[in-house]
Order: C-alpha cells, then sequence, then structure tokens
C-alpha cells in the first residue's frame, strides 16, 4: 500500500506538471469560501480534500481496492480522529474553566468535509457560529 500510495502521488504531481491535471479549485476558491463561511460548497463536499486522492477510473480492479484502503485508512487516522481529539481538547478546557474566555485557532484542514472539529463540539451540545473576516468578535 505503501509504495502504491506514493507511486500515485508521485503520477499526480507529474501530471499537475505537464499540466494535464488540474485542481479544481484555487487558493483563491479556498479562501473566499473559507472566509464565508461556507466550507461545505461543492470544493470541500469529498470528505479528503487535505489527501492525496489515490481513487481514479483508469485503475485497475486490485489498484482501485488499494487505493479505496488507502482512502479510508486516511479519512478515518488524518481527518476524523484528528478532529475528535482537537474537538475533545477545546471541550475539556471549556469545561475545565467555564468562566474563563478562550480563543481557539485551527487550521482551515479542521472545518473541512464531515466529521469536523465543529461537528465534534456541536454533538457535545456546543453551539458554534462563524466570525466573518472583518467582524468584531
Amino acid at each position: 500500500q505503501v509504495v502504491f500510495a506514493l507511486n500515485q502521488t508521485l503520477l499526480q504531481q507529474e501530471s499537475l506538471r505537464a499540466g494535464s491535471f488540474q485542481i479544481p479549485y484555487t487558493t483563491e476558491d479556498l479562501i473566499k469560501h473559507y472566509n464565508c463561511g461556507d466550507l461545505s460548497s461543492i470544493i470541500f463536499n469529498h470528505d479528503t480534500s487535505q489527501v492525496p486522492n489515490f481513487i481514479n477510473a483508469t485503475l485497475p480492479a486490485h489498484e482501485r481496492i488499494t487505493a479505496q484502503e488507502i482512502d479510508s485508512y486516511f479519512r478515518q487516522e488524518l481527518i476524523y480522529k484528528r478532529n475528535e481529539r482537537m474537538g475533545r481538547r477545546v471541550k475539556d478546557l471549556l469545561q475545565a474553566y467555564p468562566d474563563k474566555s478562550f480563543f481557539f485557532a485551527f487550521g482551515a484542514g479542521h472545518f473541512m468535509g464531515n466529521n469536523t472539529v465543529i461537528d465534534v463540539l456541536r454533538r457535545e451540545g456546543y453551539e458554534v457560529e462563524h466570525t466573518p473576516a472583518g467582524q468584531a468578535i
């Protein structure tokens, strides 16, 4: 799986350099949607947008299965579990110090796809609101 993932990542990078493969969104798209609080937009609908996409229609069946296993592993280990840990840490701090004010800053990756830090906190009963850029807190 490691060799397969490395080969697929290298192939994607070579395709990007050659211009035969393009990322479906630009950095400006990411910034615009982040600032608008629209992180469930079409560009973020795939849970693994933060990791290389190994699944494509040109793979033979046995390699497609390997790609799906790697994709599932990344989604579970690098996204869902990470966000669960981050959300629990925030919850624990808020509960341990109920009279304190906190400011938590996370990278945009913690807010994309499903099972985000915000989803974890909402499941715990917290109300989370988006504050647009430039708006006073």
